[in-house]
């Protein structure tokens, strides 16, 4: 049907909680609140104990494909997403070929619209040699989230170390710079000096070797070149306490040239967690100790951190079972982030609408987003509705990424995601996909 009315719910948006009705219009939100009727047909949803909440927008995600897909795919991956109530992504560069240049960039938006059940974008790469591409990418004629840096190692070439060129990036790039800030330099002479002593590795020297100083160093060094370019830097998952320094709450987000994003794992898990889980949580930037998280949630909650993201980041199970050195680094996140985050709403940690902020408010905001990420009128209807009194249990069976593992499996979490709405499509109801339309390419409203 053209128009679906959600009756009597609790719509979550903007700092506070209504109560009442909500109508969808075929993709878009017409009405909000009250007790809604139209003379038009339409499909009427009871909302009596559901919380409706904007879809969660994941601005990091590693989706594999293509060259990678034995562990995930565009299609797999977004379908765990919508499943977890994120209806948004942003996927990342390092696949096989990388994404630097616009040729290679343009396929992957090719692939993600025949198959990808969550809106989408993904970013320009770089390397040490392909500025010209970057540079090609303008604002306002591609629709392009931003442009990635890896300063520290990653897949391919992909890790960018000349100083003239990140120089340049930062200087000649219109578009925002995300960066994964690891000082390569550091974390290798911090791994060769650890297996000087003998010692057979495991997870736990991951963040011995993968330190708060290669964290700092790296952050403190990409603010550098931002400030002498006033670029829109954003800093990808901070892990550290060390870190936060860098960071202000004094001025609101939308006149911050400076931003930063935690990720659910660091916000969850400690050094504690390698005894039980090992190589299943090796991640880059590596978890740490318990300070840390506390100081995130802190920071967090005081807006020094903007945006919650996952870093979805799947391997096979057989890649993660190799000794330390061969471990594959990252976790598959994304189908359980919302709920890991109504976990912490319910012990009080933090309240359900500072969680819409900061997983679709916030990363709306901060990408310049076109009618995304709010529950308004005239905006996409992108919505997820929850049952916060509903619990669900990660399992095998319920598991949706390829690689069909997750480091949350056996947790209870105190929500259920019970239906998600892609443009105005509900893609998702109660454990059945409607798979009749796809997602659409994120469009961003920049001056």
């Amino acid at each position: 049907m053209e128009h679906i009315i959600i009756k009597n719910a609790s719509i979550v948006n903007e700092g506070k909680i209504i109560e009442g009705d909500l109508l969808i219009s075929k993709d878009r939100i017409e009405k909000i609140g009250g007790d809604i009727n139209i003379k038009a047909r339409a499909e009427e949803m009871d909302g009596t104990g559901l919380h409706v909440l904007p879809g969660v927008i994941d601005d990091q995600v590693h989706f594999r494909e293509p060259g990678l897909t034995h562990k995930a795919n565009l299609y797999t991956e977004a379908k765990a997403a919508v499943a977890g109530g994120t209806t948004s992504y942003m996927e990342m560069p390092n696949t096989s070929p990388a994404a630097i240049t616009v040729d290679l960039l343009e396929q992957k938006y090719s692939r993600a619209a025949e198959c990808s059940l969550a809106n989408y974008s993904f970013f320009m790469g770089t390397s040490n040699d392909n500025l010209e591409e970057i540079l090609k990418v303008n604002k306002k004629k591609h629709e392009v989230c931003g442009v990635k840096i890896f300063m520290g190692s990653s897949t391919g070439n992909l890790l960018v170390n000349n100083t003239l060129q990140l120089e340049k990036v930062f200087g000649g790039s219109e578009l925002l710079i995300a960066t994964h800030c690891e000082e390569e330099t550091l974390f290798t002479e911090n791994l060769k000096q650890i297996k000087a002593t003998g010692k057979k590795l495991t997870a736990a020297d991951h963040p011995i070797i993968r330190n708060d100083e290669v964290c700092f160093e790296s952050s403190f060094k990409a603010i550098q070149f931002a400030k002498r370019n006033n670029s829109r830097l954003h800093i990808l998952h901070i892990s550290t306490e060390r870190e936060l320094q860098l960071f202000t709450n004094m001025i609101p987000l939308k006149d911050k040239r400076i931003t930063a994003e935690v990720c659910v794992h660091h916000l969850h898990f400690t050094s504690d967690d390698y005894d039980r889980l090992g190589n299943q949580i090796k991640c880059n930037p590596a978890i740490k100790a318990p300070h840390n998280k506390e100081a995130l949630w802190k920071a967090l909650l005081d807006d020094r951190l903007d945006i919650i993201a996952t870093d979805h980041a799947p391997h096979t199970w057989e890649e993660k079972q190799e000794d330390y050195e061969h471990a594959h680094a990252g976790l598959p996140l994304v189908q359980h982030s919302l709920q890991l985050m109504l976990h912490y709403v319910k012990e009080g940690r933090i309240s359900l609408p500072k969680v819409v902020e900061k997983m679709s408010h916030a990363v709306a905001d901060c990408f310049q987003i076109q009618d995304r990420g709010y529950i308004r009128e005239g905006y996409m209807a992108d919505l997820v509705m929850v049952n916060l009194n509903k619990p669900y249990t990660v399992n095998k069976q319920n598991i949706l990424y390829k690689c069909g593992w997750s480091p949350m499996e056996g947790m209870t979490f105190p929500a259920t995601i019970e239906n998600t709405f892609v443009n105005g499509h509900m893609v998702y109801g109660n454990g059945v996909f409607d798979e009749s339309k796809w997602g659409a390419r994120l469009k961003f409203s920049r001056d």
